[in-house]
C-alpha cells in the first residue's frame, strides 16, 4: 500500500446506540468523498444502521486490509463478524455490545501498530457496556494508550468549532487537584496541544492557560507553578498566555476569539464552559497517541437511538480532524 495515502479506520461504535446510524450518514456526506476509508466492524450492525438512517452506501466489502486499492478514493468495509451472530438490542447496555466494540477497536489498534492506517475515527462507545464486557480501564483513552504502547504523556482534548481544550488533571477528586498543579505537569498538556494543533493546521496556536483559584489571586499556585509554566512554554517558542480566571476564561478565549485553545487545571473548569457553548458540536481527540484518534464528544444517546434524529455535525467534525492530522503526519 502507498504509505502516503493510508486509509482512515472508522468504527461503528456501540451497536445499541446511535453510532451505526451516524456512521451510515457520515459515509454518505461529502466530507468523506476524497478519503480512503475502511470501516471495521460487523456487517449486520452496519446494515442495521443504514436501515435506520435510510441510506444505501456505495461500499466494497473485504476480508483483509490488503484488498484496499489505496490509489483510489473508495470506501471499504472490513467485516470482522466471524462466527458472531449476536442480536443487539437498541438503547440497552450489555456485555455483548461492549464485546463488539472491543473486537473492532482491538482490530483497528492492531492495524495502527502495524502502520497500516492513518487515523481512527469512532462513533460513541458506552462505558457501562465496555465494563460489562470486561474492560478494566477507567476509559477508552487508557485502553487505547496501553494497546498502542504509549509511555509518554497523553490526555484528552475536547474541541468545539475548532477551539481546543486540554487539562492538567481529569477524573480525580477536587480535593486532590492542588497536589498535581506543578510546573512540570502544566507544561505537558501545553506542549502536547501546541504540537497537535500545529498538525491540525495552525502555525502558532494561541494558547491560554486557566488559573486554579478564583480570580487567579486567592492562592499561591498561580505565582508558584502556573506562571512559571507559562514562561517556560514561551521560552520554548510556544504562544502561551495567562493565567485567565476560570469564570471569564471562555468569554475571553472562546467567545471573543482571543485564543485558539485553553489549558485548564481540572475537569469541570473546562467542561462546564465547553458544554455551555457547544455541547451539541463537541469532538474528543485522544492526545498523545502515535496517530490521530477522534470521536464525537457526546454519548450513545439511548433516548434517541433508532430515530435518525441525532446531530451529525460532531461526527463530521471528528472525521475532519482525524483526516487532516492523519494526512499531515504522512506528509
Amino acid at each position: 500500500m502507498n504509505d502516503q495515502n493510508l486509509p482512515i479506520a472508522v468504527l461503528l461504535g456501540d451497536p445499541s446506540g446511535i453510532g451505526p446510524e451516524l456512521i451510515s450518514r457520515l459515509l454518505n456526506d461529502p466530507v468523506t468523498e476524497h478519503s480512503n476509508i475502511v470501516i471495521i466492524g460487523e456487517r449486520k450492525i452496519f446494515e442495521a444502521g443504514e436501515k435506520i438512517a435510510g441510506e444505501t452506501t456505495n461500499i466494497n466489502f473485504i476480508n483483509n486490509l490488503d484488498e484496499v486499492l489505496i490509489k483510489k478514493q473508495k470506501k471499504y468495509f472490513l467485516d470482522i463478524s466471524g462466527d458472531q451472530n449476536t442480536p443487539y438490542k437498541l438503547a440497552e447496555c450489555s456485555a455483548s455490545s461492549g464485546k463488539s466494540v472491543i473486537r473492532a477497536l482491538n482490530y483497528a489498534l492492531k492495524l495502527a501498530n502495524q502502520g497500516k492506517i492513518s487515523a481512527i475515527n469512532f462513533a460513541p462507545f458506552n462505558k457501562t457496556s465496555l465494563h460489562l464486557a470486561g474492560n478494566k480501564h477507567k476509559d477508552e483513552l487508557h485502553f487505547i494508550a496501553e494497546k498502542l504502547n504509549v509511555s509518554d504523556f497523553f490526555c484528552e482534548f475536547n474541541v468545539v468549532d475548532n477551539f481546543w481544550t486540554a487539562r492538567v488533571t481529569s477524573h480525580i477528586a477536587l480535593k486532590d487537584v492542588p497536589s498535581f498543579i506543578t510546573k512540570e505537569n502544566i507544561l505537558k498538556p501545553i506542549k502536547l496541544i501546541h504540537q497537535t494543533m500545529k498538525l491540525n493546521g495552525l502555525k502558532s496556536p494561541r494558547i491560554a492557560v486557566q488559573a486554579l483559584n478564583p480570580h487567579a489571586e486567592f492562592g499561591t499556585e498561580e505565582k508558584d507553578e502556573i506562571i512559571p509554566a507559562i514562561k517556560e512554554a514561551q521560552n520554548l517558542g510556544i504562544n502561551a498566555d495567562g493565567p485567565l480566571p476560570c469564570d471569564t476564561s471562555f468569554i475571553t478565549a472562546f467567545k471573543n476569539k482571543n485564543y485558539d485553545c485553553l489549558v485548564g487545571m481540572y475537569h469541570d473548569a473546562l467542561q462546564c464552559g465547553l458544554k455551555a457553548f457547544g455541547f451539541d458540536r463537541g469532538v474528543t481527540v485522544q492526545g498523545g497517541m502515535p496517530l490521530p484518534i477522534t470521536t464525537p464528544a457526546h454519548g450513545t444517546a439511548f433516548d434517541i437511538t433508532g430515530k435518525n434524529s441525532a446531530n451529525l455535525e460532531p461526527t463530521i467534525q471528528a472525521f475532519k480532524i482525524a483526516a487532516q492530522i492523519g494526512a499531515r503526519r504522512q506528509s
